[in-house]
């Protein structure tokens, strides 16, 4: 089925469609700040590496069991998760 169009119409449709291919210059000012922003949270310390101070966190036992549920989750295949079905109103 072959859309038809009239001259004012044409040109409307025609202006829509091309004003999708117009320059984005607000969104180009900010081109690649997440990216820079991400960069500069990387290095914020640069000496960390040096920092012989270990980390305060998960106790030993805890971060061991944790470590061998994540290995694992990779050999064991992932259980099905059943469908909840809610029954509409008013059903018998």
């Amino acid at each position: 089925m072959a859309i038809r169009c009239k001259g004012t119409a044409c040109v409307a449709l025609a202006g829509m469609l091309l004003y999708g291919c117009s320059a984005t210059p607000r969104f180009d000012k900010q081109f690649g700040s997440a990216v820079r922003a991400n960069v500069a949270a990387q290095v914020l310390d640069p000496a960390a590496a040096a920092n012989t101070n270990p980390a305060a966190g998960m106790e030993g036992a805890a971060a061991v069991i944790a470590h061998e549920r994540y290995e694992n989750s990779f050999k064991e295949p992932e259980k099905p998760i059943r469908a909840l079905v809610v029954s509409g109103v008013g059903s018998k």
